[in-house]
C-alpha cells in the first residue's frame, strides 16, 4: 500500500517540544522509555487513552491502566512480526474510525505466530515516526545484523569471538568517513558499562549495537520508513516510488532500482535479493547521484552560437596578485589557478622593464615583477586546459613605444595561431560566438596608432577596447546616446564600479539596453586597496559581461562568481537571461517586482541536518563543542534578494538536526543563486564553518545532500548539509521534472497581466486590442492549474506529483478496501474518462468528480490553445511592425525627451508580456499531456 508512504512528504519533527527533537536511535529509545499516550483501537471500533512505554531493558513494550493483569498488559519485542504505519489492517479501516483521524496518525504492530495486531492511533504524525521508527530499530532485521555481523566476523581472524578497541573503532570509522574516532570510543565504552564489561575487548554484540546506534541517521530512517511497505528496507517497487515521486527523476525502471541497490546496497544478501537497507539508503543519498547540483550542469548544456555579448564571461582583476594591492607580490601561479578556474578574461598589467624586457607587476609590488614573455608561455600553456571558449586577455600597458614593440612581438611569436587577427565584418551587428571564437585568445587593449613617433606612450583602463584586428581602435565611454549611434559593435568599454554603480542605479533600463549589443567590462575602485571584491550581481542585473574580481580574495563575492559559473560546464561562459538578449523586451535591473507577464517561482526548502560539521578553523572558544545555526541567502535582482536563519541547535552540534522550513519567491530564476552559509554560534563571534552556492537552475528536487565549502574554496571532506528542495509554479522551458504548479487562484483573486499606456494613440489601440486573449490565456492557464491541484490533493499528494503517482494512488485504495469497489478508466478516447461502476465512499467520489474536472478543463485548454496563441501572435507582429519607426511616430505625436522615453520602455514592456504569452500557449498543450500521462 502506497498511499500512506506518499502522503507525507517531508521528515518532521517540529510538533515535538524544542527540546525533545530526535535527533539520534538513542534519543527515540529514550522518548518510548518515558512513554506517551495513545490511544489503543479494539475490533469493535472503540477507542481508549492508553499510556505507552518501552521497558528499561528494551525487551517489552506495557501500557496502562489495563482491566488486564500488568503482566499481561505488555507486548515482548521478539514477537514484534511488522510495524505498518497508516491505516493498514481492518480495524483502522472499518467505517466507524476512518473519519476520526488522518491516516499519518495511526500505525498498527502486528505480532505473535496468528500475527494479531495492536492497532494505535497518536496524537502527531512525529509521535507516531517514533514509534515506528524506534520499534523497527529494536525489531533489528536480520539483512542488517547479519551483514555488520559477517564484517565482525571478518575482523575476527583469530575467531576469539572479540577484537580489541582500536580495530573496531577503525572499522567503524571506515564504514562511515567522517566520524570522529573518539564518539566511536565513547560509544563502546558506554554500551560495555551498561553491561559490566570492562577491558579493551569488543565482542560482537556491543559492536553491531555500536554499529547500530552510531551509524544510523534517524531523518533518513523515518524517511525510510514513509516509502518502505511495512519493512525495514526498500523493495523494487518502493524505491521507484521513492526516486520518482520525491527526487523527481524521470523514466524511472525496475533495472535503475536494481543498479541502485547493487551498486549501494553493502550486503550480500541485500543485493541478490533486491532489497536496499537503511545503510544503502544512506549511501545512496550520500552519493553523487543525490547531490543538490543537477549533473546536466556539469557539461556545457548552453547555446554556445550566440554573439559574445549575450553572456556573463568569467573574469579576473590583477590576476597576478596572491593578497592586496599594497603587500601583495606578483607569482605566476596565479594566473594557473585562475584559468583553471574557468577563468576566460585576464587582466596583465605591463610596465617598462629592464634590457627592454617589459614585465608585469602590479601597484606597489614591484620587487616581484614577472617577466610579460613569462607570463605569455604560462597563458599559452594553460589558456585552454579547463575550457576551449575564448580568452580575453585584457591588456593595460604602461610602457614606452619600444617596450611595447617587444610586447607585439612576443604575443605573435608565442601565442602563433590562438591570437585572435581576423578584422571585424562591418556588414555584422553584433560580436561572433563563443563557438566560432574556440581556441583563440582575444586582445583588449590600446593599439598606438601608426603615425604615433612619441618616445612614450600609456594606455589607460578607461581607454581600452577590444582588439580584435589591427585596424580596431580603443573607445571611451561618454553615455548612451552617444554609443547608440556612434559606437562600433566590436568596441568594448570599462566602468570603473563607481560609474558603474551610477549607471545601474539611475539609468537601470539603458544600461541592459547598451549591454545588448556591446560589452561592457566592470573593475574594481582603485580604493579597494585590501583588494576586496564588488558584489557582481549588483553587474550581472545590468547585464555587464566581465566583471572583474580579485581571485586572491576569498569570501561572499568570490562564492557567488564561483558558484554561478559552474552552471554551463564551468567553461567560463553562461548565457545571460532571454529578457536581457532579446532586442525588443523590457527588463530594469533595480526591478523590485514580479516581471512582465512571468508568474513568479516558490522555492521551498527544508534544512533537514548536517552532517560532520568541524570546529571552525583557529577557533580555541569553546573546546571541540560546535553549535551551528544556517542561513539559506537568495542573490539575484532586488526583488529575489533575501535571507533566512534557522535556530542553533546547542547540543549533537556536529551531526545536528534542524528541521526548519523556508519559503522565497523567484521573479528571475535565470540570475537567481541560492547559497548555504554554516556558522558557529558564539558570544565573541559567529564564526564561519562552510558554505555553499548553486546557482537556482542546477537545484535538483527531492531529498539531497549539500556539499560544503571551506572559506577558501576546498570541499570539505565528508561535510555536508541534507535538505528538501522543491519548486512549485514553475514556467515552461525548464527541465520538466521541475515544472510544479501554483497555488489555487479564484477567478476573482486572479492577476491579469496588463499592457501600459505609450502615448501613441494608434500603438495603444493596437495592445489594447490584446488585452482580451491575454486574460482568456491566463483564465484557461489557472483553470487547468486549480484543476490540477485539486486532484493531487484529494489524493493525498504533492502538488509537483504526476497523473501516474495520482492513479496509482487511487489504484491503491481500490485494492486495499475492504468491500469490492469498481473504477473502470476508458483510454479508447482523446481524453480518457474514470467512472465509478456502482456505489463508492464519499472520498473516492470527490477524487473521481476533480479528475472529470482537470480533464474538462484541460480538454478547454488543449482546443482552445490555438485561437488565443493565433490572437496573441497577431497583437504580437502587428506590435513590432512599429518597432523601427517608434522613436519617429512618437515625435511626431508631440512626444519628447522622457516622455519619448518613456512611451519607449512601455513599448517594450507589452511586447515583452506578448512574448511572455506566446511561449506560455506553445508549451501548454504539451505540458497538460506530460503532467497528464
Amino acid at each position: 500500500d502506497k498511499n500512506g508512504q506518499v502522503r507525507k512528504k517531508t521528515v518532521s519533527f517540529s510538533s515535538m517540544p524544542s527540546d525533545r527533537k530526535i535527533n539520534s536511535t538513542a534519543a527515540c529509545m529514550a522518548f518510548m522509555m518515558e512513554g506517551c499516550e495513545m490511544k489503543k483501537v479494539r475490533s469493535n471500533s472503540r477507542m481508549y487513552n492508553r499510556y505507552f512505554l518501552l521497558d528499561p531493558d528494551m525487551h517489552w513494550l506495557r501500557w496502562e491502566p489495563s482491566k488486564k493483569d500488568s503482566e499481561k498488559a505488555k507486548l515482548e519485542i521478539k514477537s514484534i512480526k511488522e510495524v505498518r504505519l497508516g491505516k493498514k489492517t481492518p480495524v483502522l479501516r472499518s467505517n466507524g474510525l476512518s473519519d476520526q483521524f488522518p491516516d499519518e496518525c495511526a500505525f498498527s504492530i502486528i505480532y505473535g505466530d496468528n500475527y494479531e495486531s495492536l492497532d494505535l492511533v497518536a496524537s502527531t504524525a512525529d509521535v507516531v515516526s517514533t514509534w515506528v521508527m524506534g520499534l523497527r530499530y529494536l525489531v533489528q532485521p536480520s539483512l542488517r545484523t547479519s551483514w555488520i555481523g559477517s564484517v565482525f566476523e571478518l575482523a575476527d581472524m583469530e575467531k576469539e569471538g572479540h577484537i580489541d578497541l582500536f580495530r573496531a573503532t577503525q572499522i567503524i570509522k571506515g564504514l562511515n568517513p567522517g566520524m570522529k574516532e573518539s564518539r566511536i570510543e565513547l560509544k563502546f565504552k558506554e554500551l560495555q558499562k551498561a553491561k559490566d564489561q570492562y577491558g579493551e575487548d569488543i565482542n560482537m554484540d556491543t559492536f553491531v549495537e555500536a554499529y547500530c546506534e552510531l551509524c544510523t541517521r534517524p531523518e533518513i530512517f523515518f524517511l525510510l520508513v514513509q516509502f518502505s511497505s511495512n519493512k525495514e528496507y526498500l523493495d523494487n517497487k518502493d524505491l521507484m516510488l521513492f526516486v520518482e515521486v520525491e527526487q523527481g527523476v524521470e523514466g524511472v525502471t525496475e533495472d535503475m532500482c536494481r543498479d541502485i541497490v547493487q551498486k549501494f546496497e553493502p550486503s550480500a544478501e541485500g543485493r541478490e535479493r533486491g532489497y536496499l537497507s537503511i545503510d544503502g539508503f544512506t549511501h545512496y543519498l550520500l552519493s553523487s547521484e543525490c547531490h543538490i547540483f543537477d549533473p546536466q550542469h556539469k557539461r556545457v548544456c548552453q547555446d554556445m552560437t550566440q554573439p559574445l555579448s549575450h553572456y556573463y564571461i568569467n573574469s579576473s582583476h590583477n590576476a597576478s596578485l596572491l593578497e592586496d594591492h599594497f603587500w601583495g607580490s606578483s607569482d605566476i601561479s596565479s594566473y594557473i589557478r585562475a584559468l583553471r578556474m574557468g577563468c576566460r578574461s585576464l587582466e596583465v598589467i605591463v610596465w617598462d622593464g629592464p634590457d627592454n624586457e617589459p614585465v608585469v607587476y602590479v601597484g606597489s609590488s614591484v620587487a616581484s615583477q614577472l617577466a610579460f614573455s613569462k607570463v605569455l608561455d604560462i597563458i599559452n600553456q594553460y589558456a585552454f586546459e579547463s575550457s576551449e571558449y575564448p580568452l580575453i586577455l585584457c591588456l593595460v600597458t604602461h610602457c614606452c613605444i619600444p617596450q611595447q614593440r617587444v610586447m607585439a612581438q612576443h604575443m605573435k611569436k608565442i601565442l602563433g595561431d590562438k591570437l585572435y587577427v581576423e578584422p571585424p565584418n562591418k556588414e555584422e551587428h553584433y560580436l561572433p560566438s563563443p563557438e566560432k571564437l574556440k581556441g583563440k585568445i582575444l586582445l583588449k587593449g590600446k593599439r598606438l596608432p601608426p603615425s604615433c613617433t612619441d618616445a612614450e606612450g600609456e594606455v589607460t583602463d578607461e581607454e581600452e577596447g577590444l582588439e580584435m584586428s589591427r585596424r580596431v581602435g580603443s573607445v571611451q565611454f561618454k553615455d548612451f546616446e552617444i554609443s547608440k549611434r556612434e559606437q562600433k559593435y566590436w568596441e568594448i568599454c570599462s566602468f570603473n564600479e563607481v560609474d558603474a554603480n551610477r549607471f545601474a542605479n539611475e539609468f537601470p533600463e539603458d544600461f541592459v539596453c547598451y549591454n545588448k549589443r556591446f560589452l561592457s567590462r566592470v573593475y574594481p575602485t582603485p580604493m579597494r586597496i585590501d583588494a576586496s571584491n564588488m558584489n557582481p550581481q549588483d553587474f550581472w542585473k545590468c547585464g555587464c559581461q566581465i566583471v572583474a574580481m580579485n581571485y586572491q580574495t576569498p569570501g561572499l563575492m568570490m562564492d557567488l562568481n564561483l558558484g554561478w559559473f559552474r552552471q554551463n560546464g564551468n567553461c567560463g561562459y553562461v548565457l545571460r537571461p532571454a529578457i536581457m538578449r532579446e532586442e525588443v523586451s523590457y527588463f530594469s535591473a533595480n526591478a523590485r517586482d514580479s516581471l512582465p507577464g512571468v508568474s513568479a517561482q516558490l522555492l521551498h526548502i527544508k534544512v533537514i541536518s548536517g552532517q560532520n560539521l568541524p570546529k571552525p578553523r583557529g577557533s580555541a572558544a569553546k573546546g571541540d563543542v560546535v553549535e551551528p545555526y544556517i542561513y539559506v541567502e537568495i542573490h539575484g535582482i532586488p526583488a529575489d534578494c533575501a535571507e533566512q536563519r534557522t535556530k542553533t541547535v546547542s547540543q549533537n552540534g556536529d551531526n545536528p538536526i534542524f528541521d526548519e522550513s523556508f519559503e522565497f519567491q523567484i521573479n528571475l530564476p535565470e540570475l537567481a543563486a541560492l547559497r548555504f552559509v554554516v556558522l558557529d554560534d558564539d558570544y565573541i563571534g559567529d564564526e564561519f564553518i562552510g558554505q555553499y552556492t548553486i546557482p537556482f537552475e542546477c537545484l535538483q528536487p527531492g531529498y539531497r545532500h549539500v556539499p560544503l565549502q571551506s572559506l577558501t574554496g576546498e570541499f570539505l571532506p565528508n561535510t555536508t548539509l541534507f535538505v528538501h528542495v522543491a519548486i512549485t509554479n514553475r514556467r515552461g522551458g525548464g527541465k520538466a521534472h521541475k515544472r510544479g504548479l501554483s497555488v489555487r487562484k479564484g477567478r476573482k483573486a486572479r492577476e491579469y497581466t496588463s499592457t501600459k499606456t505609450t502615448g501613441i494613440k494608434v500603438v495603444d489601440e493596437l495592445f489594447r486590442a490584446s488585452t482580451q486573449p491575454i486574460r482568456e490565456a491566463t483564465d484557461l492557464r489557472e483553470n487547468v492549474q486549480n484543476a490540477m491541484v485539486s486532484f493531487k490533493e484529494l489524493c493525498g499528494l504533492t502538488p509537483a506529483a504526476n497523473m501516474k503517482q495520482c492513479i496509482l494512488t487511487v489504484s491503491t485504495w481500490l485494492m486495499n478496501s475492504e468491500r469490492a469497489l469498481r473504477v473502470t478508466v476508458d483510454l479508447s478516447e482523446t481524453y480518457p474518462t474514470m467512472e465509478a461502476q456502482g456505489p463508492v465512499p464519499e472520498l473516492l467520489r470527490k477524487v473521481l468528480n476533480a479528475y472529470d474536472m482537470m480533464i474538462q478543463t484541460s480538454r478547454t485548454l488543449i482546443e482552445s490553445a490555438d485561437v488565443v496563441y493565433s490572437k496573441l501572435t497577431q497583437a504580437q507582429r502587428a506590435g513590432l511592425d512599429f518597432h523601427e519607426d517608434l522613436h519617429r511616430i512618437g515625435a511626431k505625436e508631440g512626444l519628447k525627451g522622457r516622455k519619448l522615453q518613456k512611451a519607449m520602455e512601455s513599448y517594450a514592456w507589452n511586447i515583452t508580456v506578448l512574448k511572455t504569452w506566446l511561449l506560455s500557449a506553445v508549451i501548454s498543450s504539451p505540458l497538460v499531456n506530460e503532467y497528464l500521462w
